[in-house]
């Protein structure tokens, strides 16, 4: 067996040709520029890039596999230098009726194992989206329905970033995703947590402990990547191994959780929006104390407070442990030429972040960003909690 690591929610901002995909990612977030940021400046074995049902991305595909530099497994996925797996997925929007009868909204991720399947996928779901090219485009089916689409396709389904407080299921749609999947549940075998929540949040609601935690960036831009990912125990990088990771079979697992400290992430707390900022205090909170409205965000911190079943947070034995790292992105005194010279010297941010002792650190970039990064590896960091969009803010290194 061997320790890889994967980041499963990756976005494309543009078609190589130049289409808009996802209006709000950077326009160098292809499918070859993924891949390769991945194999030599992150360091991550398998991506999951979930824009991957767009006919101008399935374009890209098909041309990047016919330069010979990538090829497609029968165990499903696409191999670049031998070194990443390429899962290709999609982000659908999907339309839920709400706890109070309310239409909402939740996103999906759906990972298939051959470009063939993808595009079976693809020309199905143009039943159901106005426009297929862009990215998280809403669907007029409700998940109860989209994953037995994905599941003729020989596709997998993941609620993604479940606790946000826009487009996700806990966030705006329900207080247990079994009243919106019913007897289908169980085949809902694992959650993105999202950035604004961890292991220990999401434990305290009882649905979840027989679910894998995933921890994915979400990234609408290359040095996103990674910001989240997961150390996964498999045999070789495919998705038929990363399925049985998921399903926690024949051996292979997630071994560990990497994310941010969930006070980083930008919904964390409810957030005020006539004054402009995130709220602290005791959760939940519903109101803003200071202007006394109730135009709020709700945080992830909030809904968790209001929706959970559980006094306290008892994991099971088999979760794996949640590892709180800041990548080099979100360290401050680390501008794009610093973390440039890090990389022309030790390969990859998985190796910086993880592997180096600070004496190798300080002596290509000085003491103080040594001191920077060793610190925040360590957890010695004061946080500004994040809310409404604004990610938090380290205070102190």
């Amino acid at each position: 067996m061997n320790e890889m690591f994967a980041d499963l929610h990756v976005h494309i901002g543009r078609s190589e040709n130049g289409k808009p995909i996802k209006i709000t990612a950077a326009r160098s977030l292809n499918f070859a520029n993924i891949a390769k940021e991945c194999a030599d400046r992150k360091g991550i074995n398998i991506v999951g890039i979930i824009d991957c049902a767009s006919p101008y991305v399935i374009e890209d595909i098909e041309r990047f596999l016919s330069t010979g530099e990538a090829y497609e497994i029968e165990d499903g996925g696409i191999i670049y230098k031998n070194k990443v797996c390429i899962i290709l997925g999609s982000e659908i929007e999907t339309s839920e009726i709400n706890d109070e009868g309310k239409t909402g909204s939740a996103h999906n991720l759906c990972y298939f194992p051959k470009l063939s399947d993808i595009k079976g996928f693809s020309r199905e779901m143009q039943k159901y989206i106005k426009n297929i090219t862009l990215s998280s485009q809403r669907a007029c089916i409700s998940a109860y329905e989209l994953i037995d689409i994905v599941e003729k396709y020989n596709g997998i389904l993941i609620p993604a970033h479940v606790f946000t407080p826009h487009k996700s299921f806990y966030g705006n749609c329900t207080d247990r995703l079994e009243k919106i999947f019913k007897e289908k549940f169980n085949k809902v075998f694992a959650i993105e947590l999202g950035l604004s929540s961890d292991t220990y949040l999401a434990d305290e609601i009882s649905e979840l402990e027989t679910r894998t935690f995933l921890t994915n960036s979400d990234a609408h831009s290359l040095p996103k990547i990674a910001r989240e990912y997961n150390k996964i125990l498999l045999q070789d990088i495919s998705f038929k191994e990363l399925v049985k990771a998921l399903k926690n079979k024949d051996g292979r697992k997630i071994v560990a959780n990497y994310g941010l400290d969930p006070k980083l992430g930008k919904y964390h707390r409810t957030y005020c929006e006539i004054c402009g900022k995130a709220i602290e205090g005791k959760a939940p909170i519903t109101h803003c104390d200071s202007c006394k409205e109730e135009k709020i965000t709700m945080g992830v911190f909030d809904r968790i407070e209001m929706i959970k079943d559980k006094e306290t947070t008892q994991s099971p034995e088999t979760r794996p442990p949640y590892i709180y790292q800041i990548p080099l992105t979100f360290m401050p005194g680390l501008g794009g030429k610093t973390i440039d010279k890090l990389l022309d010297h030790f390969d990859t941010e998985m190796n910086i972040l993880h592997k180096l002792s600070q004496d190798d650190i300080e002596a290509v970039v000085g003491t103080k960003i040594a001191n920077t990064i060793v610190n925040a590896r360590e957890g010695k960091v004061n946080i500004q909690a994040g809310g409404g969009g604004v990610y938090g803010k380290l205070t102190a290194c």
